[in-house]
């Protein structure tokens, strides 16, 4: 459950009025629950209880640094992906011994930061990245903790775009080539192989490919037993998806209750990724229609954000709702909802019912917690959106809103042109 409701005809933020933030601090902005962040991660961290493992919540999902610093203050790890990502984890105190680094191309230089900042693991994606964390680990004086990452070949039956445990994705080793490559970890001085991870993909809404991944990884771990190679932690990654508009996505305790039966006794700490389910419906998107625009028999509504802000719906053709901010009365029409980015491509809804929106009027687009704002950029010189978290009867503007200096602050003309 997520503190986005109407009380009367005005959408609310736990207690605060979406309409009073949006005349406070202008539109388009993005905006969060911490009570439902926090609810959501409870929930989570909760079912797995009964089990040794450690959540570690996923950075690229929204890496604002009020949101992780909740989410440190609850305990949590978390999964990167970049040396930019460790960087905001450490400053909102997440703790180092609880940060796995994921990703299939991480420098050397993003590596060696790792080591120093002692993080838990790496989950190694490729013999290649194996060799270079012996290699810098052996310069820094360190000894590197890795996992590698397994391609189970598991189906997740999700976005092509945002599969990734089938042979054919970019990431880890396939699970035919996996022995070998422990086989070759084990006698690297530099490393100390102490798991083994698998993650197949976002937005699963069956816990089917989860299980099935699951007990793949569990025969592998026993085969690598056999061969004397004895792990710590099983990483499965994350995945589990949420309701944009009619999916039925499993509740986390469900996925845990199927998880848990079949990891059975097996001794690993469990380490979990969860970063959708936790965030995706704890924001939203607050926008202001600026026209109305007939074209033929078509209807567009043009909003102050744009694809820039939320790139989803044009790189996935992602379903997110649209609600009014104040409820309308009157009739519904089928409309586009795009916006100012000169490109066909930039929209955020298409042939929706939808009231008949005048300009003005705030929207919201929900489900928007998740790979929103940090997949944004700035596309047609547009300043990125600020965010804003509501507390309780408070909000505050955890991230300002660029400005047109911001945009050009780190460019340089040489003095010669």
């Amino acid at each position: 459950m997520h503190e986005f409701k109407y009380k009367g005809d005005d959408l609310y933020c736990e207690d605060v009025p979406v309409q009073k933030i949006a005349c406070d601090t202008g539109t388009p902005f993005y905006l969060y629950s911490k009570k439902t962040l926090e609810n959501h991660f409870a929930a989570f961290d909760t079912a797995f209880s009964s089990v040794k493992h450690i959540t570690c919540y996923s950075v690229k999902a929204n890496s604002s640094l009020a949101v992780l610093k909740i989410f440190a203050s609850l305990g949590a790890g978390v999964d990167v992906v970049s040396g930019g990502e460790i960087f905001r984890a450490l400053r909102a105190g997440i703790s180092p011994g609880k940060i796995v680094y994921s990703g299939v191309g991480k420098s050397s230089t993003e590596i060696e930061y790792a080591l120093k900042s002692e993080i838990l693991m790496f989950n190694v994606e490729s013999s290649q990245e194996l060799d270079l964390i012996d290699c810098v680990a052996g310069k820094s004086g360190k000894k590197a903790r890795i996992a590698l990452r397994i391609n189970p070949d598991i189906d997740p039956k999700t976005h092509p775009y945002i599969s990734t445990g089938l042979n054919k994705n970019k990431f880890g080793v396939r699970i035919e080539d996996a022995l070998n490559e422990y086989k070759r970890a084990v006698q690297k001085k530099q490393i100390d192989v102490t798991g083994v991870a698998c993650h197949i993909g976002s937005q699963l809404t069956d816990v089917t490919p989860f299980v099935d991944a699951l007990r793949k990884v569990k025969e592998f771990t026993g085969e690598l037993s056999s061969h004397g190679i004895h792990l710590k932690y099983m990483d499965m990654g994350g995945g589990l998806g949420i309701t944009y508009g009619d999916e039925m996505p499993p509740d986390p305790s469900d996925y845990a209750g199927a998880i848990i039966k079949e990891l059975g006794n097996h001794g690993c700490t469990l380490i979990l990724e969860p970063g959708r389910v936790i965030a995706g419906n704890a924001g939203i998107l607050v926008s202001t229609v600026l026209y109305k625009k007939k074209s033929g028999a078509k209807n567009f509504i043009i909003v102050d954000a744009a694809m820039n802000d939320l790139v989803r719906p044009s790189l996935y053709e992602a379903y997110h709702e649209i609600k009014p901010v104040r409820k309308k009365q009157g009739p519904h029409i089928a409309a586009d909802i795009v916006g100012p980015i000169c490109e066909s491509g930039d929209f955020l809804a298409r042939q929706r019912d939808v009231p008949d929106f005048m300009p003005g009027d705030c929207i919201a687009v929900m489900s928007a917690g998740a790979y929103g704002f940090t997949m944004s950029s700035n596309y047609n010189s547009r300043p990125r959106v600020p965010e804003v978290l509501v507390d309780g009867q408070r909000y505050f503007v955890i991230r300002k809103r660029e400005t047109y200096d911001d945009l050009i602050s780190n460019e340089i003309i040489p003095e010669h042109i």
